[in-house]
């Protein structure tokens, strides 16, 4: 806890020009906290070489412990304001959240000095109420498992061990080579990327895995259990255990189930083909119909409107919960009656629509290799080659050999021995039919994770990754802003069992993924978070001897950090953990806080807001709860935008509204204040939460906010959340003062104002 603090107020930046910042210095020297801070100063240019070394003179001199610096954004200049491991640094922001963004209120002018400061006490407090996290060392295993021999495994055992690491690489088959060992050949991989289908080397790659002395290859095993955590997991194949660091998942995919494919007529006409076994006659040499003749035509599907008829894309059903798959209370028979439910669905064609492009292209150019007389027909409605591979569709295009056309397939059917496709909504607008010796339909990208847990973790959620219901079995967790991250740390997707891609891109996965494991050991042995507070050394403290054993912490933890003994007593797991902190918002007792992010820490900011006993004396007071990593970049864009909104809103950024706890609510109503914004990441099918469920998970919790202040007799509407991306910044502001007037308008002030 810090106790001798500095506080120094920055003057550049229009805040100089705008506030009295030598009276701010002077009202935090001798204001309500004054016996804690020792030394209170402004400085024309604070973040400048001699405001820093002012700054490192009175740290010296003093021996403070903490450092309040009330100047710009805490996510701007962030390297200039630090002063070693022992002084703490709270950041205000008077330029974007006070002089920048102020709008004067003819009613109540003047306002901006009283924004000022309250925005200095909830600085001071904060740093009162934090303490320097003490991280655990664990002793990191330096070995990478990569499950999956195939293209993507290799490539990611071969980069990891280049930089010196160990690895472990699983295949299930009895030999290495994966899908890739068995195509015929891949679309363009490099320039020119208007050639024809290149060959891939396979063997060389199984050559330099099998003679590098850093790589240890298991074939014909899987993995049958995960236990532990990153930096120290036990894994146990064939019946043996292994100590690895991190992993890299790159079991790739299985095809598709046929079944979805009777629309196009595979399984009933006889010249109808999948992709996947067009792949194999390629392989072995040439393209024959089911009676043994070489095609004069062969027509490839690429649009799969046909199968997705009915098909729902609803990613969450009747109700978005997310159930557990267990609820025992320890790791080791948490998992006993685990039943997996298989999630392949006729979605993954369309999930697979960029790759079924790129084949229809490359098994176009088959056709005119192994049957140089034949002509190709691709039937697509939206042509998916995205990037560089926009060459390859311009070649085929060139081809006198290869027809393409738009249309929306209607019908498959035999004649003869033809078969007869039926489109619409061709480029003409006319309906055609196209006659063809052999039809070759989609292939679908089924991750293995869709049919089995892979992973078989012994983790208190249970053996498998938890599902995003909107990825339908692909291993994710965040795909805009961590790629190659799931809900399991330490444990990194790459390949077409994160989504459905090409060997060119398999291979960056690769490294991506390889990339993450190492940076999930070098930071798990320096006690640091991995992702997305990557370097952050705190950890949540709990007090267990308030704990009532509720589950809630363990249940509602995104990723999966908490484990429970036989009493149902929380077990944490500190490299499993990402720091957002939704234990500590689901915590009813309040018992888990961080070092440095603490329920008391938040609750006492909040109670620093000066709140007017009226609102003729100075207007309402609203407390903006404002997520880290998407709603407060987004105020801090609106602000240097020249944007302008409430004068009698105060914002506390969050790690995520995962962990909000309903006590800043509570402290914020019993203190008179008129309403609190919830502002974070999306939720749903546009989620975009940095912790996967957090605002989602707020957003339920709310609900039950809403009971409590019902019964207190406070209208529930004067709490809400909103949804922000960090591209709304244009509006944010009109989201707040619509909030505002909302509340003076309709509701008035708070009951609970003046006592």
């Amino acid at each position: 806890m810090a106790e001798k603090l500095g506080v120094y107020i920055c003057g550049g930046c229009d805040i100089g020009a705008n506030l009295d910042v030598d009276a701010l210095a002077e009202f935090a020297a001798n204001g309500k906290h004054s016996s804690c801070v020792a030394v209170a100063k402004s400085n024309p240019v604070l973040c400048s070489p001699e405001g820093k070394a002012m700054i490192e003179a009175d740290i010296a001199e003093h021996g403070l412990d903490g450092v309040v610096c009330c100047a710009c954004s805490p996510r701007a200049k962030w390297d200039v304001f630090k002063f070693g491991d022992t002084v703490q640094v709270e950041r205000v922001s008077l330029r974007e959240q006070c002089v920048w963004s102020y709008e004067e209120d003819p009613q109540f002018p003047g306002q901006m000095e009283v924004i000022a400061k309250d925005y200095t006490n909830m600085g001071i407090v904060k740093l009162v109420n934090s303490r320097i996290p003490e991280p655990e060392f664990p002793d990191a295993y330096k070995t990478i498992m990569v499950v999956g021999g195939g293209y993507t495994g290799m490539n990611a055992a071969l980069n990891a061990a280049k930089v010196g690491y160990s690895v472990l690489l699983v295949e299930q088959d009895d030999k290495l080579g994966g899908k890739a060992a068995m195509m015929y050949k891949s679309y363009p991989l490099g320039a020119p990327f208007g050639n024809r289908a290149e060959t891939i080397d396979v063997a060389a790659l199984i050559n330099e895995i099998e003679s590098n002395d850093k790589i240890q290859v298991i074939t014909g095993a899987t993995v049958e259990a995960l236990a532990g955590s990153p930096a120290q997991y036990t894994a146990t194949i064939g019946g043996s255990e292994y100590e690895v660091g991190a992993v890299v998942m790159a079991t790739g995919f299985v095809p598709g189930k046929t079944e979805f494919l009777a629309p196009l007529g595979y399984g009933s006409i006889k010249n109808v083909v999948t992709a996947g076994e067009f792949e194999l006659m390629a392989a072995n040499g040439s393209i024959k119909t089911a009676d043994g003749r070489t095609p004069s035509s062969v027509a490839f599907i690429v649009d799969t409107s046909l199968l997705m008829d009915g098909v729902s894309y609803d990613p969450c059903g009747e109700a978005c919960e997310e159930e557990l798959p267990c609820d025992d209370s320890s790791d080791e028979d948490a998992c006993e009656e685990f039943v997996y439910e298989d999630k392949e669905s006729a979605k993954h064609l369309a999930y697979s629509s960029e790759i079924t492009s790129l084949v229809a292209l490359k098994h176009a150019n088959y056709v005119r290799e192994l049957a140089p007389n034949s002509t190709a027909y691709i039937i697509y409605d939206n042509m998916m080659v995205p990037g560089i591979n926009e060459k390859y569709y311009q070649a085929a295009q060139d081809d006198p050999g290869i027809m393409l056309t738009k249309g929306t397939v209607t019908g498959v059917n035999e004649v003869g021995s033809s078969v007869i496709i039926k489109a619409k909504d061709t480029l003409l607008g006319a309906e055609i039919e196209l006659a063809a010796d052999m039809v070759v339909v989609p292939t679908a990208i089924v991750p293995t994770t869709a049919a089995n847990p892979t992973m078989n973790f012994v983790y208190r959620q249970g053996p498998a990754f938890p599902d995003l219901e909107l990825f339908d079995g692909f291993a994710d967790s965040n795909y805009i802003c961590f790629p190659y991250e799931t809900r399991r740390t330490g444990v990194y997707a790459a390949g077409c069992v994160r989504q459905p891609m090409g060997l060119g891109l398999a291979a960056e996965d690769a490294a991506g993924a390889a990339l993450k494991a190492i940076q999930c050991i070098e930071s798990s042995n320096r006690g640091m978070s991995v992702h997305p507070r990557s370097g952050d050394l705190s950890f949540p403290e709990f007090n267990f001897t308030r704990c009532t054993q509720c589950k809630r912490c363990t249940e509602e933890c995104p990723f999966g950090a908490l484990d429970d003994d036989e009493k149902g007593t929380p077990k944490p797991n500190p490299t499993r953990c990402r720091r957002c902190g939704t234990c500590m918002g689901a915590c009813p007792e309040r018992v888990i806080s961080f070092a440095n992010y603490g329920v008391n820490q938040i609750g006492q900011a909040i109670k620093e807001v000066k709140v007017p006993d009226t609102l003729e004396e100075g207007g309402p007071r609203i407390i903006v709860l404002a997520c880290e990593n998407d709603a407060y970049p987004a105020l801090d864009m609106a602000a240097m935008r020249g944007k302008h909104w409430s004068p009698y809103v105060r914002f506390l950024p969050v790690r995520c509204l995962g962990s909000v706890n309903a006590i800043w609510v509570a402290d914020a109503m019993s203190k008179g204040v008129d309403g609190v914004m919830m502002l974070g990441c999306k939720y749903g099918d546009d989620y975009q939460c940095h912790f996967v469920k957090g605002s989602e998970l707020c957003n339920r919790r709310k609900e039950n906010i809403a009971e409590s202040l019902g019964r207190l007799g406070v209208e529930p509407e004067r709490v809400e959340q909103y949804e922000v991306s960090i591209d709304m910044y244009d509006q944010v502001p009109a989201m707040i003062d619509e909030f505002v007037e909302n509340i003076t308008t309709n509701f008035g002030p708070n009951p609970f104002k003046g006592y």
